[in-house]
């Protein structure tokens, strides 16, 4: 079984909500990544979603854009994350690892053999933020021949069409997104949250995550309320931002964030 299905998989016998952080992949000096990871999980997190850095990130807000130019200015690339996820497995053969970026990277090097090299290094799934459904047939083929996830975002926007569309083609999980705007936005709105996920669970029994203005403990224990997962990017990458020549106190930062949500989400399990 993929490391993802298992993980939540486990968690559902145990009646709790997975934990999901966001660090990019080579912020802010390559060699720092990976035991940022196992930190990560030392504090509770279940999968790690593990950025690509790429000179146009699109999505992100300024937090994960200054991250991306960070792990460029050393020349990260997309080899060098899936060498990160590799050393990672040394230690933990148990945590999923998804991949999170852009397509471009992955054109470069090609399908088959991203796929290929992504399994050798141990990871589990690919969540590609400018890879629609309705264009991904030949990726999303190649990426579940090597038994990989393909995890798709969903915005309040989503009309339904769209949204059943989506659901039909993801797998592992879908990644909610909870505000209209670009990560790191401040608002979130429970109830509409809530609203759309009770919409989108009509269409599917993949596990509903959400990301996008999850900053505290109190956020995450609302949101773990009514998804499946809370997944938290920009306030743990906001402390290697603030530590960029000391990663040992950005490392000790995220992980308190971190440790306050796993105790926030596990209180109202």
């Amino acid at each position: 079984m993929n490391r993802v299905d298992q993980c939540f998989a486990d968690l559902k016998s145990a009646n709790k909500k997975a934990l999901i952080p966001y660090i990019t992949g080579g912020d802010p000096k390559p060699d720092a990544t990976v035991d940022l990871m196992h930190g990560l999980v030392e504090s509770g997190a279940d999968l790690i979603e593990l950025g690509v850095p790429f000179s146009d990130p699109m999505a992100d807000g300024p937090t994960i854009q200054l991250a991306c130019e960070r792990a460029l200015a050393h020349n990260t690339s997309l080899r060098d994350v899936l060498g990160m996820v590799k050393t990672f497995r040394e230690k933990d053969m148990k945590t999923p690892v998804v991949l999170m970026g852009y397509l471009n990277p992955i054109e470069v090097m090609g399908y088959e053999l991203f796929a290929s090299q992504a399994v050798a290094a141990g990871v589990d799934g690919v969540l590609i933020v400018d890879m629609p459904p309705e264009e991904s047939t030949e990726f999303s083929n190649v990426i579940s021949g090597h038994d990989l996830k393909m995890i798709y975002l969903m915005a309040p926007t989503t009309p339904d069409a769209r949204a059943t569309t989506i659901c039909e083609h993801g797998s592992g999980y879908l990644y909610y997104v909870s505000v209209k705007g670009v990560t790191g936005s401040a608002a979130l709105d429970v109830d509409d949250v809530k609203a759309n996920l009770d919409r989108i669970r009509s269409k599917t029994d993949l596990p509903l995550g959400v990301g996008f203005g999850i900053k505290d403990g109190a956020t995450a224990a609302a949101v773990a309320k009514i998804s499946d997962a809370v997944i938290v990017g920009s306030a743990l990458v906001k402390c290697i931002e603030n530590n960029p020549d000391d990663v040992s106190t950005a490392r000790t930062q995220l992980m308190a964030i971190l440790s306050e949500m796993r105790s926030a989400m596990d209180a109202v399990a």
